[in-house]
């Protein structure tokens, strides 16, 4: 039902990786589907929802995700928030403890983060657009704002869809030549002419080091590659499917 990085192996904080094992939805949403964005019934998602933050200690109201747009956007979970006025952003941050914060995936790269000593957690959704827009280093930075020791903060990387398995276009390979030339490491040839395949964790890996993280744990886990435990936006659409579940990445602190 869950994975965790032994970075995040915390006295006070609580995290996992959800994988889709362990709910009740079916279909295409088999199990653990915690997508409010999805076309799965509600009450399956919330009752998928609730289990998980009971393994993470916490009621259900308590776990607070994001309405995610692929952008650098972070807030500051001070309070809890409905479904309906949840706010706009692609990464949360708090210092408030018993509060769940995370991010949903099906591809892209969830990233969570925590500083020990200062208590401070955070939770980023990082796909191609985030990620190249800087969505990890505004998390970081938030919590460096909210009185974390960059120095201190540990970042781990969950399931996401891998190199191996991600072709892209001859547009999003320009798109990244043009921010910094040193981003065609992350490309190799694919067998299509002029695309490539991308290492998104080693693209989010590189600009958490940038960012000063000295403690980067990647779980090297391929969202599109296992369909028995991991949902995959990708995956779905190679065979045609009408939509696709998603996975819950949280962390909170005790």
């Amino acid at each position: 039902m869950m994975i965790e990085a032994n970075t995040l192996a915390l006295a006070g904080i609580r995290h996992a990786f959800f994988t889709r094992q362990g709910g009740v939805s079916d279909g295409l949403y088999a199990s653990l589907n915690g997508g409010i964005g999805s076309r799965d019934r509600p009450a399956q998602v919330a009752d998928n929802r609730a289990r998980m933050a009971a393994a993470l200690n916490v009621e259900p109201q308590r776990l607070l995700t994001a309405h995610q747009i692929h952008s650098p956007q972070v807030v500051v979970a001070e309070t809890l928030w409905t479904i309906e006025d949840r706010p706009r952003a692609d990464a949360i941050v708090t210092r408030a403890r018993g509060l769940a914060i995370g991010v949903t995936t099906a591809d892209c790269g969830p990233i969570l983060f925590a500083e020990p000593q200062a208590g401070v957690i955070g939770a980023a959704h990082a796909g191609w657009r985030g990620a190249l827009a800087g969505v990890a280093e505004a998390t970081v930075e938030a919590m460096v704002r909210l009185g974390a020791n960059r120095a201190e903060i540990r970042a781990a990387l969950g399931p996401m869809i891998r190199q191996h398995n991600y072709e892209v276009g001859p547009d999003l390979i320009a798109r990244f030549a043009a921010e910094d030339s040193a981003n065609e490491r992350f490309f190799v040839p694919a067998v299509r002419a002029g695309h490539a395949l991308f290492d998104l964790a080693g693209f989010i890996a590189a600009r958490l080091e940038r960012a000063g993280i000295r403690h980067v744990e990647d779980l090297g886990l391929c969202t599109y590659a296992d369909p028995a435990r991991f949902f995959s936006y990708r995956r779905s659409t190679h065979r045609g499917e009408g939509d696709y579940g998603r996975h819950v990445n949280a962390i909170a602190l005790a």
